[in-house]
């Protein structure tokens, strides 16, 4: 598939979504890159401002096999996994296949499950593979996770690791959409009659597979791999912070900066795609120092600051 009609393609993605989900163009363009560049993301925002409804309007759109599991703290790793159950009738144990085996997997509310049960997705986020009493059995591809989680309600819950967000290719929030846009959600609703919202298949599952492919043609400078590592250097070297990013944060803003020049319809990179996704792909994997919690200082904003700090290369494709 050719990058031209990548762009196409994503264009009536957001624009068929953005019909739903009204003002949210940029969050929409944010996640659909994280699964162009084959990657699993993190939503974290209040409750009802959609994050359920994009994942499920995403897998319609994307002809995507769609599974959701509400995390709760009584959830058992083998409610994800799948586990083997005895079939008396043919004498022997059979494996059960969790909801994991999907395509696109729904992990709502990730952090009101115990960490035991968390770490049950990391190897299916990492590998592509479940291992269940020492089987192991492939995922289909593509496989995608979102999961979602509260910022506030902390009572009960049970942080992500920092190795289980590292596995997020990227974190968004939705925000809250302006009163003008509160409005036509009103409209639409009223319109369409019911509470359900669905979307046609856009972009068949071969065709998404053959769009995650294409991003592999897109050029990315010697000057701009410097750059992204002086980024993620930056993070580890800079005094508000205790724990940097790790190699792993500068392959994400690589393989989002890439999905993000083939959104825009260009088979090379930018330094302004490399600014436009950093925060998105280093934020939350950054650990700051305990004192800094006083003063509200976040992970975003050390992020933005070193953007400023690090020179970026001319924007020469060459």
């Amino acid at each position: 598939m050719k990058l031209t009609d990548v762009a196409e393609r994503t264009r009536e993605v957001v624009a068929t979504l953005g019909r739903i989900v009204v003002g949210k163009d940029d969050v929409l363009e944010r996640i659909l890159a994280g699964i162009l560049a084959n990657g699993h993301v993190l939503i974290e925002d209040y409750p009802g401002l959609a994050k359920t409804l994009i994942a499920r309007l995403l897998a319609q759109a994307l002809d995507l096999g769609f599974r959701r599991i509400q995390f709760t703290p009584d959830l058992l790793p083998s409610d994800i996994t799948g586990s083997f159950l005895y079939d008396q009738r043919e004498g022997r144990f059979e494996f059960r296949a969790g909801p994991v085996f999907t395509n696109l997997l729904l992990a709502d509310e990730i952090n009101r499950a115990t960490p035991k049960t968390q770490a049950a997705l990391l190897e299916a986020m990492q590998e592509a593979q479940v291992t269940v009493e020492g089987q192991s059995f492939p995922l289909a591809q593509p496989f995608l996770v979102i999961a979602t989680q509260n910022p506030i309600e902390l009572e009960g819950t049970y942080p992500l690791p920092e190795a289980q967000l590292d596995r997020f290719l990227l974190r968004a929030a939705v925000g809250y959409p302006g009163p003008a846009a509160e409005q036509e959600i009103l409209r639409i609703r009223r319109e369409r009659r019911t509470d359900t919202a669905t979307v046609s298949t856009i972009v068949s599952r071969a065709e998404l597979l053959a769009m995650q492919t294409a991003l592999e043609d897109v050029f990315v400078s010697d000057a701009l791999e410097r750059y992204i590592v002086a980024l993620v250097q930056a993070t580890r070297a800079d005094p508000r912070v205790a724990l940097g990013a790790s190699p792993r944060g500068s392959l994400a803003v690589l393989k989002l900066a890439r999905a993000e020049a083939a959104m825009r319809g260009r088979d090379f990179v930018l330094p302004d795609d490399v600014k436009a996704v950093a925060v998105a792909t280093l934020a939350h994997r950054l650990v700051l120092r305990p004192d800094l919690w006083v003063s509200r200082t976040t992970p975003a904003q050390v992020v933005e600051s070193l953007l400023t700090q690090v020179p970026a290369p001319a924007a020469d494709p060459s």
